[in-house]
C-alpha cells in the first residue's frame, strides 16, 4: 500500500498509521485496493477502495475509505486524524419507501465505529436511497434501490486499524452479509 505525501517526509505517525492500515484482517468476502488520494485535502492521505464479494464473484457492495492526517489538527476536525467515507449497495425493492431507511443506514455506521470500541467525534454524514426506473426501450428492466452512506468522523487515539475494520463492517452490513459474532473468524470461499 503506497501513499501519498505532499512533504518530504511523513510524520511517524502517519507511517505508523499506513503500518496498521497493511496489517489489517478482514472477512474474506473483502477486498481492499489502494487508489490515488485527494491531493489538497490534507497534506498526507491514503485512500483504499473496498469491494464485498460474493461466493459468484459477484459485487455486493462498493466503497471507499479515506485517511488523511493534518498535523496542524484544522479546527472543524477537531484533530490531527479524518476519516472520508463512502459506502454503496444495491436493496432490495421494497426497501425504497422505507422512511426508516436512513435513519438505519446512518445506524449502521455508528454501531460499527461503537462496536469496534473507537474514539471518534465531530461526525458527519448522509444517507441517500436512489431508485432507479426504467421506460420505453428499457421497460423490460427491473426497478433498482441502491443506498448510499457518505460520512467523516474525526478517529480519537491511534487506533486507524479499527476505524478501517468498522467501515468494512458498514460495507458488509449493506451487502446482507450477518455480522460475524465475537472471536469467529469466517472461513475463506473455495479457492478458484
Amino acid at each position: 500500500m503506497a501513499s501519498r505525501i505532499v512533504s518530504g517526509s511523513e510524520p511517524l505517525e502517519f507511517s505508523r498509521a499506513l503500518d496498521a492500515l497493511r496489517g489489517v484482517r478482514l472477512r474474506p468476502e473483502v477486498r481492499l485496493t489502494e487508489v490515488p488520494a485527494p491531493g489538497r485535502i490534507a497534506p498526507y492521505a491514503v485512500a483504499l477502495t473496498g469491494d464485498v464479494v460474493g461466493r459468484d464473484d459477484e459485487d455486493l457492495a462498493s466503497g471507499r475509505f479515506v485517511l488523511l492526517h493534518d498535523p496542524s489538527a484544522p479546527e472543524p476536525w477537531g484533530g490531527q486524524w479524518r476519516a472520508v467515507t463512502f459506502a454503496r449497495a444495491e436493496l432490495e425493492p421494497e426497501f425504497a419507501s422505507d422512511p426508516l431507511l436512513g435513519e438505519v443506514g446512518w445506524s449502521w455506521l455508528t454501531d460499527a465505529l461503537d462496536d469496534a470500541g473507537v474514539s471518534y467525534t465531530n461526525e458527519a454524514g448522509t444517507v441517500t436511497r436512489v431508485v432507479s426506473e426504467s421506460f420505453a426501450g428499457l421497460a423490460d428492466r427491473p426497478a433498482t434501490v441502491e443506498i448510499e452512506v457518505r460520512a467523516s468522523w474525526t478517529p480519537l487515539g491511534d487506533a486507524v486499524a479499527a476505524h478501517l475494520r468498522a467501515w468494512t463492517d458498514v460495507l458488509c452490513t449493506i451487502a446482507g452479509l450477518p455480522p460475524l459474532p465475537e472471536g469467529v473468524v469466517a472461513l475463506p470461499g473455495p479457492r478458484r
